[in-house]
């Protein structure tokens, strides 16, 4: 059990998982691991005692506001919940004026929000840690769970395969950097019109060269699955692409998570789905409610994770 914590990612924000070591990713997940066994002790672990979180929602969440509020409550600190009808942001204030305000209120702030850009700006003008909660481009604390959520079932990271299979979004991007930096290799499956960001493939690749893990940007699900220790999908129109749904049913018709495809897995493959699912869709429900389904523990390590961003961070 950790008493006392380091003190080297101390004031540092969360934008992507790029930014971090493939040693402070390990430094997260440690931390993760110690704060959930001693959350099922029923042990103390107050390091953010009296300290508050300022939570930002441009994006609404189930997952995401519930396990920051009440994980920095169990770290003996307090949550302040900021809708888009709540604060200034967006409706006159700009981005930098409202990090330099909330600085003086607040000793963290996590943001869910569609621009990257809003996050690095805010992080910019901030003067206290800023943590990526959510972006069009990138959803860094689910990918730190979903690592966390992998070691605990395989018993390790490096030398795994991942197959990810449908659109190229922000979890697909943060899945390629948090796999690259981990040593997992990843093979991405998506459309040729919903491939990943190749700006984000490159720095991934980047990231693997150190690690020595491969990455593959497919178009044919069952390649990318093939002798796969894990599986995961997403759903095929996030949040902001309702107006787009017809479209990407009849696009990623052929890139169901399901029985036939999940064949050509690894024989004790894990599933992933960040949630929430829509099941005859992206995954069939015998494979998210199958004995190869994780995804609640997935759901459950969130609190866990997020809490190890916040205690280093905060």
């Amino acid at each position: 059990m950790v008493d006392k914590l380091p003190d080297n990612l101390r004031g540092r924000d969360l934008l992507s998982l790029h930014d971090f070591t493939a040693e402070e990713i390990m430094q997260m997940l440690d931390l993760a691991d110690d704060l959930k066994a001693r959350q099922k002790k029923k042990d103390p672990h107050q390091y953010l005692q009296g300290k508050t979180l300022g939570m930002i929602f441009q994006k609404s969440s189930t997952r995401t506001r519930v396990s920051f509020e009440v994980g920095i409550y169990q770290l003996g600190g307090q949550a302040l919940f900021l809708s888009s009808l709540d604060i200034q942001l967006g409706r006159g204030e700009s981005v930098a004026d409202t990090a330099r305000v909330l600085s003086r209120f607040v000793d963290g702030i996590m943001i869910r929000t569609f621009a990257q850009s809003d996050v690095e700006e805010l992080a910019r003008y901030s003067d206290v840690p800023v943590i990526n909660g959510l972006t069009d481009l990138l959803h860094p604390c689910q990918i730190l769970a979903d690592l966390q959520t992998i070691r605990e079932k395989k018993g390790r990271l490096a030398g795994l395969k991942l197959a990810y299979v449908g659109d190229g979004n922000n979890i697909a991007h943060s899945l390629l950097f948090g796999c690259a930096k981990t040593g997992i290799n990843i093979s991405v499956a998506s459309p040729d019109s919903y491939k990943p960001n190749e700006r984000i493939v490159a720095l991934a690749r980047e990231d693997a060269a150190l690690t020595g893990a491969k990455i593959e940007i497919l178009t044919v699900p069952a390649e990318a699955v093939k002798g796969a220790d894990v599986v995961v999908t997403d759903v095929w129109a996030s949040m902001g692409q309702e107006a787009e749904q017809q479209e990407r049913a009849r696009v990623f018709a052929g890139y169901q998570v399901n029985e036939e495809l999940v064949s050509h897995a690894a024989k004790g493959f894990i599933f992933l789905h960040c949630l929430p699912a829509h099941r005859g869709e992206e995954v069939s429900t015998g494979i998210i409610d199958g004995l190869h389904s994780v995804v609640w523990d997935e759901a459950e390590n969130r609190l866990h994770a997020q809490k190890a961003v916040m205690a280093l961070l905060m």
